[in-house]
């Protein structure tokens, strides 16, 4: 169920980037998700896919917004990945509605992502963000093109935000219909960093604990069945805790995955007073 989330290997070495995918492949992950704007996370990938490319699923993202733009960075991410194509490519953080109206329009990247696939550099096409309004926002982007998947977040305390977990739900049912692939991101994002403590490369302070990265992780996929994929933290050192996690989560019954993410004191949503993308 675990998606390897590139991000990690943005700001790393390539010893360590070297590391971190071989833990991942030996873990049995196949699904490697990175992005155009993760750094030198494409770069880091690069040197293996001429060993593994027909062994994963390759998702990559394009962050720019116009048509042109969008086309070079896309050809760019396929030099930097030592590929010829992609198993999906979407639409970075398109967070708003205004994002949104700027990649689907006329000239916008969604075009771009489109031609790609046309031309055999991509099979799949998605959308992903992080905000509050994400869900509504995908949810209004299924209405305009039929995507493939949608990577959007959620997580135990995002889900006690009662119109935030209205506008997920109103999202999955019509990814159901449509069958979209629901991924998320954010499950063991604790909260925002506070001044001058910030210890991992997660643009939020995530959880670093086995316990409570298990039962946040048990929580969504007992919760969720339909979800398809959950992407792990931006950051190298995380990523051990994830795969136990997500071997050992049968064992977490839900009223210990209450209790144990219930008693953290300052577990809110990373979305308060986050950093601009």
């Amino acid at each position: 169920m675990l998606i390897f989330g590139g991000a990690a290997l943005g700001e790393v070495t390539q010893e360590v980037a070297d590391a971190a995918i071989q833990e991942a492949l030996d873990a049995g992950i196949n699904h490697i998700d990175t992005a155009a704007g993760y750094g030198g996370s494409e770069d880091r990938l690069g040197p293996w896919m001429a060993g593994i490319r027909n062994q994963v699923f390759l998702a990559s993202k394009v962050g720019e917004r116009s048509y042109e733009a969008a086309w070079a960075s896309i050809n760019r991410s396929l030099t930097r990945l030592r590929t010829d194509h992609l198993d999906l490519l979407q639409l970075h953080a398109v967070n708003d509605l205004e994002t949104l109206d700027r990649v689907t329009a006329v000239d916008g990247s969604l075009r771009a992502a489109i031609r790609a696939r046309d031309e055999g550099l991509t099979t799949h096409l998605g959308l992903t963000g992080h905000t509050h309004a994400a869900p509504s926002v995908h949810r209004e982007g299924l209405r305009r093109f039929d995507f493939d998947s949608v990577l959007t977040p959620m997580n135990w305390k995002l889900s006690q935000d009662h119109a935030f977990r209205a506008d997920f739900d109103s999202l999955v049912a019509d990814a159901r219909a449509r069958d979209t692939a629901i991924m998320t991101i954010k499950v063991i994002a604790r909260r925002n960093w506070h001044a001058g403590e910030k210890e991992y490369n997660t643009w939020y302070r995530p959880f670093d604990r086995q316990e409570e990265i298990t039962a946040a992780i048990a929580w969504l996929l007992d919760n969720h069945p339909y979800v398809t994929g959950v992407a792990t933290a931006g950051e190298t050192r995380l990523l051990r805790f994830a795969i136990r996690a997500e071997k050992d989560r049968a064992g977490m019954t839900p009223e210990r995955i209450d209790e144990i993410l219930g008693r953290v004191a300052d577990y809110e949503s990373p979305f308060v007073g986050m950093p601009a993308f």
